[in-house]
């Protein structure tokens, strides 16, 4: 796990796919940084789940943090988010519905997960077409958004974009 940026009353937690190399957030971390935001970046969401994710943030006293995934951290943030009612002030789902739906095969990763109570945003992507993301709207008890990026990859080419719609979840609007 790495922690950077200014010590600041926003944490952004960012959870990556296992596919991603190290440094897959690196460009992102530093806009975020501009923006007078902490950033936690875990190295691998493999062996995580709900319970040991709050673990982790709590020893970091990082409370209210906004979560971030990209591929299966998407997938953990879904998870941390509905069951950590009071913990979390935002997500940005990167390429990932929430885990109810069915995704692009029609399979319905965790049937039983709530809904979340957060503002949101899903990041429509090559690999979460915006017909999917649209589903994710009655499964957030919040402010909702998607952001459409035109790419499979979208922390290696749209790093501008992806922070800011970071960026604005950290916001109470």
């Amino acid at each position: 796990m790495r922690i950077d940026g200014p010590e600041s009353r926003h944490t952004v937690v960012l959870l990556p796919d296992p596919s991603d190399p190290e440094d897959a957030f690196d460009r992102v971390i530093a806009r975020l940084h501009n923006s007078d935001l902490r950033t936690v970046t875990f190295e691998t969401v493999e062996g995580l789940d709900a319970p040991i994710g709050y673990a982790l943030l709590d020893q970091l006293n990082a409370p209210w943090a906004v979560l971030v995934g990209n591929g299966s951290g998407a997938d953990l943030a879904w998870q941390l988010a509905a069951r950590g009612y009071g913990r979390f002030i935002g997500m940005v789902a990167i390429g990932r519905g929430h885990p109810a739906l069915a995704d692009g095969e029609g399979t319905v990763p965790d049937a039983g997960c709530p809904a979340v109570e957060i503002s949101t945003t899903v990041v429509a992507t090559k690999r979460l077409p915006r017909a999917l993301a649209d589903g994710c709207m009655r499964y957030v008890y919040g402010e909702f958004r998607i952001a459409e990026l035109d790419t499979a990859d979208p922390l290696a080419e749209s790093d501008h974009e992806l922070a800011t719609e970071i960026v604005l979840r950290t916001g109470r609007w």
